[in-house]
């Protein structure tokens, strides 16, 4: 494939607003969960939730998509002067050569749970303030980024779990190739709602202690929610990365547990890798998908093992928590930090490395220099993604 310059990028995440606190946060190996209830939840767990998100005050004439989850995407396309950049590209090409690819897991789904519980008591009619299309509806987050941005060009939402926001990028891609569009917004944003919540919990997915991937004693993942978006550009001047590679599979092995040999895993890391016109040996650093749940990691580290033997890893989720449909956008975010500033964060929250994990697990942060570093995403029902980043140096 060619690859397509990364003009920009911005992260909102529990870590704070903007790429610079991501870094720092990195550095030092501070963690942005706490232990902490949500909502009307009756029991606490550790969360990744963004500060100040209901305090966001929506755009003029967009009352109607205000919900978290779009509250949480304006304020994260606020950072990092990406609003400013996103305009310049559309003085370039046109408001309809620039398109939105957004990926989510549960959108506004908030929004229509408080809705419920205020109900009319005599005839159980929801109220009139609620807004389905603009808010619960998974294409809400796209239409509300267009309409933000002021584009007029193709625009969609992915859902695919987990790895929404990294299939986002494979979609701007493709229309790249194709010559439909000349730029992309792309990216993932989920907010905490308590179908989230429960739905995890039921699913005996949540730790009682912080997410530790890696870690021998690992219990679960940690929920996160976070807003990351980049934009890809076709004549960009002076880009923060390159995409070089993007890679896809569907493994379809069982509703919500990947293959246990991590080779439909390994088959996205390969296509990422046979795109791109590389090999895995010049690949420095990956980004784990690392979810901390027993089976999840052990399915990984098999991919691992049979594409990146030796290459460092590490998984971020213990900074974040897993941030759902937004994770591949986020983790993408941390894959060009690597790139920028030669820094490979390490796994700040394991204790004892689990000896079944092969893996070159990076229990340490270390300065390095990567020309490429890739990032794996990987959701329920099998969805596979790798998206391989270039220096733009």
């Amino acid at each position: 494939m060619t690859r397509w310059p990364v003009a920009t990028y911005t992260m909102t995440s529990a870590l704070g607003g903007g790429v610079q606190a991501h870094e720092q946060a990195l550095r030092v190996g501070r963690s942005g969960l706490r232990l902490q209830r949500f909502e009307t939840a009756h029991f606490e767990a550790w969360l990744g939730l963004v500060d100040g998100v209901d305090d966001v005050a929506m755009p003029e004439g967009l009352q109607d998509f205000d919900c978290r989850n779009n509250r949480l995407a304006w304020l994260g396309l606020q950072a990092d002067g990406f609003l400013a950049r996103v305009q310049q590209a559309v003085r370039r090409y046109g408001a309809h050569r620039v398109g939105v690819f957004m990926g989510t897991s549960t959108s506004g789904i908030l929004q229509t749970e408080q809705a419920y519980r205020a109900r009319d008591p005599q005839t159980g009619a929801l109220p009139s303030s609620l807004h389905y299309p603009e808010t619960h509806n998974t294409g809400s987050l796209s239409r509300f980024v267009q309409a933000a941005l002021g584009l007029s060009g193709p625009a969609w939402s992915v859902s695919t779990a987990c790895s929404s926001g990294a299939k986002a990028f494979g979609n701007a891609e493709r229309l790249l190739s194709l010559g439909l569009i000349d730029a992309a917004v792309v990216g993932g944003v989920d907010s905490l709602c308590l179908t989230t919540l429960y739905g995890f919990n039921s699913l005996e997915l949540v730790s009682p202690d912080i997410c530790r991937p890696w870690d021998a004693g690992r219990r679960g993942l940690s929920l996160g929610e976070a807003a990351a978006f980049a934009l890809l550009e076709r004549d960009a001047d002076r880009p923060v990365a390159w995409l070089r590679g993007v890679g896809e599979s569907s493994d379809g092995h069982h509703m919500s547990s990947p293959l246990p040999d991590g080779s439909g895993a390994a088959m996205a890391m390969r296509q990422a890798l046979e795109r791109g016109g590389v090999d895995a040996n010049e690949v420095g650093y990956v980004n784990l998908h690392g979810t901390a749940t027993p089976n999840n990691d052990a399915a990984e580290d098999q991919a691992m093992q049979a594409v990146f033997p030796h290459v460092p890893c590490s998984s971020t989720k213990g900074a974040t928590g897993h941030t759902l449909g937004a994770a591949g956008a986020l983790e993408a975010g941390f894959a060009m930090v690597a790139l920028q500033t030669g820094y490979l964060p390490g796994g700040s929250t394991l204790l004892q490395p689990d000896p079944a994990l092969k893996s070159h697990y990076l229990r340490e942060g270390r300065d390095a220099a990567p020309r490429l570093v890739a990032s794996n995403s990987f959701g329920f029902g099998g969805t596979n993604t790798c998206l391989l980043f270039e220096a733009a140096a």
